[in-house]
């Protein structure tokens, strides 16, 4: 199953899990999110994946052998887990969860939608 996006979103949400994660900064899929006022329900996740690149000065900041190893587990502050799921209403969403806490102003990270996408009816 393949999905085109149909809008560009990048707006902070709140999330809503049924069970807290175990580690904050490595959440699963959550539950139910909050977006324009209202509760958006979880009923599948469609995919995840995650991304600890460094981008920017974050990227120079670590000497190669280091950088190598961060990039495949993360190291604080840096990365992000990518959940796509379908909601109740039947809508497809990309949403994340950004471990950088100065966007957050604490130590927690914050979480945003991403974006909103289709089913590509073309099967490409």
């Amino acid at each position: 199953m393949t999905f085109v996006p149909l809008h560009f979103i990048g707006e902070a949400v709140a999330v809503e899990f049924d069970e807290p994660p175990v580690f904050a900064k490595t959440p699963g899929c959550p539950d139910r999110f909050h977006w324009q006022g209202q509760a958006h329900e979880v009923e599948a996740l469609l995919s995840q994946w995650h991304d600890f690149g460094r981008r920017g000065r974050m990227a120079q900041n670590m000497q190669p052998e280091h950088l190598q190893m961060a990039a495949q587990r993360g190291s604080w502050g840096v990365g992000r887990f990518y959940f796509r799921v379908r909601t109740a209403g039947g809508h497809i969403f990309d949403l994340y969860y950004d471990r950088d806490p100065a966007a957050a102003g604490g130590r927690k990270g914050s979480w945003f939608l991403y974006r909103q996408l289709a089913e590509d009816a073309s099967g490409g």
